[in-house]
């Protein structure tokens, strides 16, 4: 198995990025191979700097940087010697069978609607972010940004995503999908919601379990929480939030520091022909490393292959 990764992508590349990716590649197998995509130089300065063979690595050079402010499409057509565009066509090619980056999170959308694109009958792919539960497991919740606007049938897809997600990356038989509202009764909340919940009641895809509340988020009561990109979002930086206040008080324990970003790396984004996976833009050498971890875990699990499968 062959990752690459964009090297340029975040707030501290290439340092993080390379840092990373160092550690990533002590904890893989031999039959894991890390492909470095960025500007060759300044990777080969990093590595030599820090006493690491670069033959551990296949390195490959890309003149271009998608900076983090640049409009994704516009960007994306235009630089294709990026390290973005130039990990999209080895993936495409099958020459490395996962790509991530925490750079322009739009220009990684972009490049996989572009490229190997959306898997036949998804509407529109999602992303999402693990829910640590206050019982040491964890849940998942989607859409948390590229879908601020959902129509009823896009969160019912999400319920099917979101579940073969769970299922497949974290072990968790049967899941319980949940959608995030104002109240648990069947009539609550606004338009799309209830017309949503009139969508999923009695789904044979998947374990809906009904309206769920913003206080059930990390209990058991349920494993995959569905709701819109922009609700989802809200939902994410107020955990970030919290985090931050906590750690700034010195106020951690071990569930709370749980909610550290870094544990978890990054998101798949689900529906598309491929493994792409999007990291924070802030992303620390820890960051990068697990998102290459979990990069090698949705490879294995053959997660977009049983995607398809599904809506087949």
């Amino acid at each position: 198995m062959k990752i690459g990764l964009d090297i340029m992508g975040g707030d501290f590349a290439p340092e993080a990025t390379v840092l990373g990716a160092i550690e990533a590649q002590k904890e893989f197998s031999d039959d894991i191979r890390l492909v470095l995509i960025g500007d060759k130089l300044k990777v080969e300065e990093i590595l030599k700097r820090e006493a690491i063979d670069a033959s551990l690595f296949d390195l490959i050079h890309a003149s271009e940087v998608i900076e983090m402010e640049e409009h994704p499409a516009k960007a994306y057509r235009k630089k294709q010697d990026s390290s973005i565009a130039k990990g999209f066509d080895l993936l495409q090619k099958n020459e490395i069978q996962a790509f991530a980056s925490a750079g322009n999170s739009g220009a990684m959308l972009v490049g996989s609607m572009y490229t190997i694109r959306p898997i036949p009958g998804i509407i529109r792919p999602s992303i999402t972010s693990v829910l640590p539960k206050d019982n040491g497991g964890v849940g998942v919740i989607l859409d948390v940004g590229i879908n601020a606007d959902c129509k009823p049938d896009v969160l019912y897809q999400f319920g099917i995503l979101g579940s073969l997600y769970a299922e497949n990356v974290f072990g968790i038989k049967n899941p319980k999908v949940g959608l995030l509202n104002i109240g648990e009764e069947e009539g609550k909340g606004n338009l799309l919601s209830q017309a949503a919940y009139q969508v999923m009641k009695g789904s044979k895809d998947f374990n809906f379990v009904g309206n769920i509340e913003g206080r059930d988020l990390f209990s058991d009561t349920v494993d995959v929480v569905v709701c819109d990109g922009f609700t989802g979002n809200v939902v994410l930086k107020q955990a970030e939030a919290v985090y931050g206040i906590m750690a700034k008080k010195g106020s951690l324990d071990e569930y709370f520091s749980r909610f550290n970003y870094e544990i978890y790396g990054g998101t798949p984004i689900l529906g598309v022909n491929g493994n792409v996976l999007i990291g924070h833009g802030i992303s620390s050498p820890k960051a990068i490393k697990n998102m290459l971890i979990l990069a090698k875990d949705v490879t294995e699990a053959r997660l977009a292959s049983k995607i398809k499968e599904a809506f087949e």
